[in-house]
Protein backbone atom coordinates (compact mmCIF):
# COMPACT_ATOMS: atom_id res chain seq x y z
CA UNK A 1 0.00 0.00 0.00
CA UNK A 2 1.20 3.18 -1.04
CA UNK A 3 1.96 5.62 1.77
CA UNK A 4 -0.16 8.77 1.89
CA UNK A 5 1.20 11.86 1.78
CA UNK A 6 -0.63 14.79 2.73
CA UNK A 7 -3.91 14.87 5.18
CA UNK A 8 -6.27 14.92 2.26
CA UNK A 9 -4.43 11.12 0.86
CA UNK A 10 -5.25 9.64 4.33
CA UNK A 11 -8.78 10.45 4.33
CA UNK A 12 -9.44 9.71 0.77
CA UNK A 13 -7.70 6.16 1.93
CA UNK A 14 -9.58 5.57 5.19
CA UNK A 15 -13.13 6.29 3.74
CA UNK A 16 -11.79 3.85 0.49
CA UNK A 17 -11.17 0.85 2.69
CA UNK A 18 -13.90 1.27 5.64
CA UNK A 19 -16.70 -0.52 5.78
CA UNK A 20 -19.25 1.53 3.71
CA UNK A 21 -21.63 1.87 7.04
CA UNK A 22 -19.16 2.68 9.48
CA UNK A 23 -17.60 5.52 6.87
CA UNK A 24 -20.94 6.68 6.35
CA UNK A 25 -21.23 6.81 10.64
CA UNK A 26 -18.27 8.55 10.55
CA UNK A 27 -18.71 11.39 7.94
CA UNK A 28 -21.96 12.22 8.59
CA UNK A 29 -23.92 14.94 10.91
CA UNK A 30 -27.76 15.46 12.17
CA UNK A 31 -30.25 17.15 9.52
CA UNK A 32 -29.29 18.34 6.19
CA UNK A 33 -26.11 18.63 7.86
CA UNK A 34 -25.67 22.02 7.56
CA UNK A 35 -23.44 22.63 10.90
CA UNK A 36 -21.23 19.63 9.47
CA UNK A 37 -20.35 21.67 6.35
CA UNK A 38 -20.55 25.05 8.33
CA UNK A 39 -17.87 23.83 11.12
CA UNK A 40 -14.91 23.58 8.08
CA UNK A 41 -16.24 26.30 6.27
CA UNK A 42 -16.52 29.20 8.75
CA UNK A 43 -12.42 28.75 9.02
CA UNK A 44 -12.23 29.93 5.56
CA UNK A 45 -13.92 33.13 7.04
CA UNK A 46 -11.15 33.68 8.67
CA UNK A 47 -7.46 35.13 7.22
CA UNK A 48 -4.28 34.25 9.21
CA UNK A 49 -1.98 37.33 8.73
CA UNK A 50 1.09 36.78 7.58
CA UNK A 51 4.71 38.96 9.12
CA UNK A 52 7.95 38.79 7.53
CA UNK A 53 11.77 39.35 8.24
CA UNK A 54 10.43 38.31 12.14
CA UNK A 55 14.27 37.24 13.32
CA UNK A 56 13.03 33.61 14.31
CA UNK A 57 14.90 30.50 13.39
CA UNK A 58 12.33 27.62 14.93
CA UNK A 59 9.15 27.44 16.29
CA UNK A 60 7.53 26.00 19.32
CA UNK A 61 4.44 23.66 19.61
CA UNK A 62 4.65 23.10 23.04
CA UNK A 63 2.30 24.20 25.57
CA UNK A 64 0.17 22.31 28.50
CA UNK A 65 -3.48 21.74 28.26
CA UNK A 66 -5.18 21.20 32.26
CA UNK A 67 -1.82 21.52 33.53
CA UNK A 68 0.10 19.06 31.56
CA UNK A 69 2.97 19.16 29.47
CA UNK A 70 2.30 18.34 25.62
CA UNK A 71 4.41 18.81 22.67
CA UNK A 72 1.56 19.98 20.69
CA UNK A 73 -1.82 21.69 21.66
CA UNK A 74 -3.86 19.34 19.42
CA UNK A 75 -6.11 17.01 21.65
CA UNK A 76 -7.16 13.54 20.31
CA UNK A 77 -11.05 14.03 20.84
CA UNK A 78 -13.12 11.13 21.65
CA UNK A 79 -14.25 9.07 19.10
CA UNK A 80 -16.58 6.07 19.78
CA UNK A 81 -16.22 2.82 18.30
CA UNK A 82 -12.38 3.06 17.17
CA UNK A 83 -11.84 -0.81 16.90
CA UNK A 84 -14.84 -0.08 13.78
CA UNK A 85 -12.27 1.90 11.92
CA UNK A 86 -9.22 -0.09 12.29
CA UNK A 87 -8.52 -3.34 14.58
CA UNK A 88 -6.11 -1.25 16.48
CA UNK A 89 -8.69 0.87 17.98
CA UNK A 90 -8.36 3.12 21.20
CA UNK A 91 -5.03 1.46 21.84
CA UNK A 92 -3.47 2.34 18.94
CA UNK A 93 -4.75 6.04 19.37
CA UNK A 94 -3.19 6.00 22.60
CA UNK A 95 0.16 5.18 21.56
CA UNK A 96 0.05 6.98 18.37
CA UNK A 97 -1.08 10.16 20.69
CA UNK A 98 1.91 9.61 23.23
CA UNK A 99 4.43 9.38 19.82
CA UNK A 100 2.90 12.41 18.56
CA UNK A 101 3.29 14.48 22.17
CA UNK A 102 -0.58 14.87 21.85
CA UNK A 103 -3.14 14.39 24.69
CA UNK A 104 -5.76 11.91 24.52
CA UNK A 105 -9.13 12.25 25.35
CA UNK A 106 -11.15 9.25 25.70
CA UNK A 107 -14.41 8.15 24.88
CA UNK A 108 -17.21 6.64 27.14
CA UNK A 109 -17.84 4.48 24.38
CA UNK A 110 -14.47 3.51 23.75
CA UNK A 111 -13.92 -0.26 22.40
CA UNK A 112 -11.25 -0.78 25.14
CA UNK A 113 -11.26 0.05 28.67
CA UNK A 114 -9.55 2.74 30.74
CA UNK A 115 -6.48 0.14 32.38
CA UNK A 116 -6.26 -0.83 28.69
CA UNK A 117 -5.55 1.88 27.00
CA UNK A 118 -3.48 3.73 30.07
CA UNK A 119 -1.38 0.26 29.47
CA UNK A 120 -0.71 0.74 25.95
CA UNK A 121 0.39 4.45 26.50
CA UNK A 122 1.53 4.78 29.73
CA UNK A 123 3.39 8.35 29.31
CA UNK A 124 0.70 9.57 27.60
CA UNK A 125 -1.38 12.27 28.75
CA UNK A 126 -5.19 11.28 28.83
CA UNK A 127 -8.44 12.71 29.57
CA UNK A 128 -11.95 11.05 30.00
CA UNK A 129 -14.83 11.60 28.26
CA UNK A 130 -17.79 11.21 30.00
CA UNK A 131 -21.78 10.29 28.81
CA UNK A 132 -23.85 10.00 32.68
CA UNK A 133 -25.71 6.78 32.72
CA UNK A 134 -29.08 7.15 34.34
CA UNK A 135 -27.58 5.30 37.27
CA UNK A 136 -24.85 8.08 38.66
CA UNK A 137 -23.12 5.52 40.82
CA UNK A 138 -22.09 3.49 37.50
CA UNK A 139 -20.91 6.86 36.23
CA UNK A 140 -18.83 7.47 39.44
CA UNK A 141 -17.49 3.96 39.82
CA UNK A 142 -16.09 4.51 35.95
CA UNK A 143 -14.72 7.75 36.43
CA UNK A 144 -12.78 6.55 39.57
CA UNK A 145 -11.38 3.83 37.52
CA UNK A 146 -9.86 6.07 35.32
CA UNK A 147 -8.93 8.70 37.30
CA UNK A 148 -6.67 5.79 39.51
CA UNK A 149 -5.42 4.70 35.61
CA UNK A 150 -4.00 7.81 36.05
CA UNK A 151 -6.45 9.83 33.59
CA UNK A 152 -5.96 13.58 34.44
CA UNK A 153 -9.26 15.34 33.20
CA UNK A 154 -12.74 14.32 32.94
CA UNK A 155 -14.73 16.22 30.00
CA UNK A 156 -18.37 16.26 30.76
CA UNK A 157 -20.49 16.21 27.64
CA UNK A 158 -23.57 17.89 27.78
CA UNK A 159 -25.06 18.41 24.12
CA UNK A 160 -26.47 14.87 24.01
CA UNK A 161 -30.08 15.30 25.83
CA UNK A 162 -31.31 13.07 23.10
CA UNK A 163 -29.92 12.34 19.75
CA UNK A 164 -29.54 14.70 16.98
CA UNK A 165 -31.49 13.46 13.69
CA UNK A 166 -29.12 12.07 11.70
CA UNK A 167 -30.26 10.84 8.47
CA UNK A 168 -27.27 9.27 7.55
CA UNK A 169 -27.33 6.40 10.72
CA UNK A 170 -31.32 6.06 9.10
CA UNK A 171 -30.09 4.91 5.95
CA UNK A 172 -27.81 2.68 7.36
CA UNK A 173 -30.29 1.28 9.75
CA UNK A 174 -27.09 1.72 12.34
CA UNK A 175 -27.47 0.04 15.77
CA UNK A 176 -25.45 0.91 18.83
CA UNK A 177 -23.12 -2.53 19.50
CA UNK A 178 -23.50 -2.05 22.88
CA UNK A 179 -21.61 -5.48 23.41
CA UNK A 180 -18.30 -3.56 22.08
CA UNK A 181 -17.93 -1.13 25.20
CA UNK A 182 -16.42 -2.43 28.17
CA UNK A 183 -17.99 0.75 30.06
CA UNK A 184 -21.80 0.02 28.29
CA UNK A 185 -21.11 -3.93 29.50
CA UNK A 186 -20.46 -2.37 32.49
CA UNK A 187 -23.46 -0.35 33.11
CA UNK A 188 -25.87 -2.49 31.95
CA UNK A 189 -24.41 -5.43 34.35
CA UNK A 190 -25.42 -3.24 37.27
CA UNK A 191 -28.84 -2.63 36.10
CA UNK A 192 -28.71 0.48 33.87
CA UNK A 193 -32.00 -0.02 32.20
CA UNK A 194 -32.87 1.26 28.50
CA UNK A 195 -32.49 0.69 24.94
CA UNK A 196 -29.43 2.05 22.80
CA UNK A 197 -28.61 5.58 23.84
CA UNK A 198 -31.24 5.36 26.33
CA UNK A 199 -29.33 4.40 28.98
CA UNK A 200 -28.08 7.99 29.58
CA UNK A 201 -29.65 10.38 31.49
CA UNK A 202 -31.35 12.71 29.40
CA UNK A 203 -31.92 15.35 32.40
CA UNK A 204 -28.59 16.40 33.63
CA UNK A 205 -28.79 20.09 35.08
CA UNK A 206 -26.36 22.17 36.41
CA UNK A 207 -26.72 20.88 39.99
CA UNK A 208 -25.30 17.60 38.66
CA UNK A 209 -21.70 19.50 37.45
CA UNK A 210 -21.78 21.29 40.52
CA UNK A 211 -21.57 18.01 42.69
CA UNK A 212 -19.40 16.37 40.00
CA UNK A 213 -16.81 19.26 40.07
CA UNK A 214 -16.55 19.36 43.70
CA UNK A 215 -16.09 15.53 44.43
CA UNK A 216 -13.18 14.96 42.01
CA UNK A 217 -9.37 15.25 42.12
CA UNK A 218 -9.15 15.78 38.40
CA UNK A 219 -10.18 18.95 36.67
CA UNK A 220 -14.09 18.94 35.20
CA UNK A 221 -14.03 20.15 31.37
CA UNK A 222 -17.72 20.79 30.32
CA UNK A 223 -18.02 19.73 26.58
CA UNK A 224 -20.73 21.25 24.32
CA UNK A 225 -20.64 25.24 24.80
CA UNK A 226 -21.69 27.47 22.13
CA UNK A 227 -23.46 30.22 24.45
CA UNK A 228 -21.33 32.46 26.12
CA UNK A 229 -24.45 32.04 29.19
CA UNK A 230 -23.66 28.48 29.28
CA UNK A 231 -20.08 29.15 29.59
CA UNK A 232 -20.39 31.81 32.66
CA UNK A 233 -23.02 29.27 34.63
CA UNK A 234 -20.16 26.70 33.73
CA UNK A 235 -17.64 28.22 35.58
CA UNK A 236 -20.05 29.29 38.43
CA UNK A 237 -20.30 25.77 39.14
CA UNK A 238 -16.73 24.55 39.01
CA UNK A 239 -16.12 23.76 35.81
CA UNK A 240 -12.23 24.04 35.45
CA UNK A 241 -12.68 24.50 31.18
CA UNK A 242 -14.94 24.46 28.46
CA UNK A 243 -14.88 23.01 24.80
CA UNK A 244 -16.82 25.26 22.34
CA UNK A 245 -18.21 22.19 20.90
CA UNK A 246 -21.59 21.45 18.45
CA UNK A 247 -20.16 17.45 18.43
CA UNK A 248 -18.92 18.05 14.93
CA UNK A 249 -22.09 18.98 13.64
CA UNK A 250 -23.70 15.82 14.68
CA UNK A 251 -26.73 17.47 17.34
CA UNK A 252 -28.88 20.45 16.52
CA UNK A 253 -28.52 20.58 12.96
CA UNK A 254 -27.89 25.08 12.05
CA UNK A 255 -25.96 25.88 15.31
CA UNK A 256 -23.68 27.86 14.93
CA UNK A 257 -20.16 26.89 13.65
CA UNK A 258 -18.00 27.02 16.96
CA UNK A 259 -14.50 28.94 15.27
CA UNK A 260 -17.63 31.76 15.31
CA UNK A 261 -18.66 30.40 18.67
CA UNK A 262 -15.15 31.02 20.19
CA UNK A 263 -14.93 34.90 20.83
CA UNK A 264 -17.68 35.42 22.75
CA UNK A 265 -16.95 32.71 24.64
CA UNK A 266 -13.45 33.83 25.25
CA UNK A 267 -14.29 37.63 25.81
CA UNK A 268 -16.84 36.12 29.01
CA UNK A 269 -14.81 33.33 30.88
CA UNK A 270 -11.54 33.67 28.97
CA UNK A 271 -10.31 34.87 32.30
CA UNK A 272 -12.25 32.15 34.53
CA UNK A 273 -11.83 29.05 32.30
CA UNK A 274 -9.44 27.23 29.93
CA UNK A 275 -11.29 27.50 26.74
CA UNK A 276 -10.66 24.64 24.11
CA UNK A 277 -12.46 23.88 20.94
CA UNK A 278 -13.29 20.99 18.41
CA UNK A 279 -15.54 20.81 15.15
CA UNK A 280 -14.02 21.56 11.82
CA UNK A 281 -10.37 21.19 12.84
CA UNK A 282 -8.79 19.70 9.02
CA UNK A 283 -5.74 21.60 9.17
CA UNK A 284 -2.37 23.11 11.18
CA UNK A 285 -4.01 26.63 9.92
CA UNK A 286 -7.13 25.93 11.26
CA UNK A 287 -5.53 25.07 15.01
CA UNK A 288 -3.42 28.70 14.46
CA UNK A 289 -6.80 30.38 14.02
CA UNK A 290 -8.61 28.88 17.23
CA UNK A 291 -5.57 29.45 18.93
CA UNK A 292 -5.01 33.17 18.16
CA UNK A 293 -8.72 33.59 18.63
CA UNK A 294 -8.61 32.52 22.04
CA UNK A 295 -8.55 28.41 22.23
CA UNK A 296 -5.89 27.42 24.70
CA UNK A 297 -6.35 23.51 22.81
CA UNK A 298 -8.19 22.08 19.98
CA UNK A 299 -9.39 18.50 20.20
CA UNK A 300 -9.47 16.99 16.30
CA UNK A 301 -11.18 13.75 16.15
CA UNK A 302 -12.08 13.11 12.19
CA UNK A 303 -8.75 13.34 11.23
CA UNK A 304 -7.01 11.28 13.54
CA UNK A 305 -9.39 8.77 12.64
CA UNK A 306 -9.34 8.67 9.17
CA UNK A 307 -5.59 8.11 10.05
CA UNK A 308 -6.39 5.30 12.12
CA UNK A 309 -8.71 3.53 9.55
CA UNK A 310 -6.12 4.30 6.60
CA UNK A 311 -2.27 2.49 8.12
CA UNK A 312 -3.81 2.17 12.00
CA UNK A 313 -1.47 2.99 14.70
CA UNK A 314 0.82 4.90 12.29
CA UNK A 315 -1.62 5.98 10.19
CA UNK A 316 -2.94 8.33 13.13
CA UNK A 317 0.57 9.24 14.35
CA UNK A 318 1.35 10.65 10.76
CA UNK A 319 -1.81 12.79 11.10
CA UNK A 320 -0.94 14.06 14.19
CA UNK A 321 2.52 14.62 13.32
CA UNK A 322 1.13 16.61 9.69
CA UNK A 323 -1.49 18.81 11.87
CA UNK A 324 1.37 19.58 14.55
CA UNK A 325 4.45 20.29 11.60
CA UNK A 326 1.02 22.44 9.53
CA UNK A 327 0.57 24.30 13.32
CA UNK A 328 4.53 25.20 13.26
CA UNK A 329 4.93 26.63 10.10
CA UNK A 330 2.14 29.07 10.40
CA UNK A 331 3.31 30.23 13.78
CA UNK A 332 6.67 30.82 11.52
CA UNK A 333 5.07 32.69 8.82
CA UNK A 334 2.82 34.78 10.78
CA UNK A 335 5.78 35.84 13.39
CA UNK A 336 5.18 33.48 16.23
CA UNK A 337 7.61 31.80 18.11
CA UNK A 338 5.42 29.65 20.10
CA UNK A 339 1.78 28.98 20.15
CA UNK A 340 1.27 30.80 23.39
CA UNK A 341 2.24 34.59 21.01
CA UNK A 342 -0.45 33.97 18.59
CA UNK A 343 -3.39 36.51 19.63
CA UNK A 344 -6.21 37.96 17.79
CA UNK A 345 -3.86 40.12 16.10
CA UNK A 346 -2.74 37.35 13.92
CA UNK A 347 -6.21 36.91 11.92
CA UNK A 348 -8.92 39.18 10.47
CA UNK A 349 -12.46 38.41 9.59
CA UNK A 350 -12.44 38.05 5.75
CA UNK A 351 -14.36 40.36 3.64
CA UNK A 352 -16.09 37.74 1.60
CA UNK A 353 -16.81 34.35 3.03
Amino acid sequence: METPLTLTDIEALAVEQLDPDWAEYFRGGAGREQTLAENTAAFARWRLRQRILCGIESTATETTVLGCNVSSPIVVAPVAYQQMAHADGEVGMARAAAAAGSALCLSTFSNAGVAEVAAAAPDGVRFLQVYVFRDHGVTDELIAQAIDAGFAAVFLTVDIPVVGARDRERRIHWAFPEETMPSVRYALERGVEGEGLQILDPALDWKYLARLASSLPVPVVVKGVLEPTDALLAAEHGAAGVVVSNHGGRQLDGVMPTIDALPAIVEAVGDRLEILLDSGIRRGTDVATALALGAAAVLAGRQPLWGLAARGEDGARQVLELLREELAVALHLTGCKSVDELTAEHVVRALRP
